[in-house]
C-alpha cells in the first residue's frame, strides 16, 4: 500500500524479490507487517518472494482503524495478492489472528491462485484468556457508532510470553513514532467488523480445498484454541494443527517463531505432494 492508501501513514509493506514460488502473509487486526517479519525474512532467505502488506485503515490511530471496514482490509489482500500473482507461479498464502479470517475468504474467492494456507492463530473472536470480561457484550452490538463507545484496550502480556521479546517488540512499535494508546487499542467498532468477517467466512470454509497449516497456541492470551480445532474439522482440504506449548497469540514473533519458520518451510517443501493428495473425508 502506498501511504496515500491509508491516509498518511508512512509504514512501508514488506517485499522480498525470490523465485516463482511465492508467500503473502497478512498482519494481524490493529498490527503492522513487522508482526510477520520473522517468518517473512526467513522465507526470503530460502529463496521464496514474500509480499507482506499494510492493511488499510492500519499503522496509524485508533480512530482510523475504527472508521474502516473489513472489505477495505480485504482490499488491500486482494491487491497484494494480484502483484504477487505477477512474479509467481505457486502461492501460499499466510495470515496471523484476524489476518488468518482474511486468508481464507482469499483462498475461496480465488481458488484458482492460491495453493496453500499458513495461518497462525486464526481468530474469530478475541476469546483468549487476557481479552477484556466485556468483550462478548460487542457480539450483541450491531451498530458501530454504538460499539465505538466502547474502548477495547490490550492488556498484558500482549501476546508474547517470552519477556525481552515482548519489550522488544513494544519499543520497536514506539518507534514508528505512534502514541501507545493507539498500538495497544482497538475500538468496539473494530471488534464488529470482526463479527461481521467472521460470519461471513464461517459457513464457507469447507469451500477452501487447498491444503493448510495451521499454528495455534495451548494457551493462546487472545485466541482459544478451539478456534483453530473447529477450523481443522471445517476445512475441506487437507490440514495440520501444530500447537504450540511455548508461545502466546504472535506465535510468528514469540519463543517457537524458529518453530514456526521451520516448519512453513516444510510445508511448502511438501505442498506439491498435499496438493495432490485431494481432501479429506469429515465425519459428521
Amino acid at each position: 500500500m502506498t501511504p496515500s492508501r491509508n491516509c498518511g501513514v508512512s509504514i512501508a509493506d514488506i517485499n522480498h524479490a525470490g523465485g516463482r514460488f511465492g508467500f503473502l502473509l497478512i498482519h494481524r487486526l490493529g498490527g503492522v507487517p513487522a508482526d510477520v517479519g520473522y517468518v517473512a525474512d526467513g522465507l526470503a532467505r530460502a529463496g521464496y518472494s514474500v509480499l507482506c502488506p499494510l492493511l488499510y485503515g492500519h499503522g496509524g490511530s485508533r480512530a482510523l482503524l475504527a472508521a474502516t471496514t473489513w472489505r477495505q482490509w480485504y482490499e488491500s489482500v486482494g491487491e497484494a495478492h494480484t502483484a504477487l500473482a505477477e512474479r509467481c507461479d505457486t502461492i501460499v498464502v499466510g495470515g496471523l489472528g484476524v489476518g488468518a479470517l482474511l486468508a481464507l475468504e482469499l483462498a475461496v474467492e480465488r481458488r484458482e491462485r492460491v495453493d496453500g494456507l499458513a495461518l497462525f492463530a486464526p481468530t474469530f473472536w478475541p476469546n483468549g484468556w487476557a481479552m477484556p470480561w466485556y468483550g462478548n457484550a460487542l457480539r450483541l452490538v450491531g451498530s458501530k457508532r454504538l460499539a465505538d463507545f466502547i474502548r477495547f484496550d490490550e492488556r498484558p502480556p500482549f501476546g508474547i510470553k517470552d519477556d525481552a521479546l515482548r519489550a522488544e517488540m513494544l519499543a520497536s512499535q514506539a518507534r514508528d513514532g505512534r502514541p501507545m494508546e493507539d498500538i495497544l487499542g482497538r475500538s468496539g467498532g473494530a471488534l464488529l467488523e470482526v463479527k461481521w468477517l467472521a460470519g461471513h467466512v464461517k459457513p464457507r470454509l469447507r469451500l477452501v480445498k487447498q491444503p493448510s497449516l495451521i499454528f495455534h497456541p495451548r494457551h493462546d492470551d487472545r485466541s482459544a484454541l478451539s478456534a483453530s480445532q473447529g477450523l481443522q474439522r471445517r476445512l475441506g482440504g487437507a490440514v495440520d494443527l501444530i500447537v504450540l506449548d511455548d508461545s502466546y497469540h504472535l506465535v510468528t514473533s514469540d519463543r517457537q517463531r524458529a518453530l514456526v519458520l521451520e516448519r512453513v518451510l516444510e510445508f511448502a517443501e511438501a505442498l506439491p505432494e498435499l496438493a495432490s493428495c485431494g481432501a479429506p473425508e469429515h465425519a459428521d
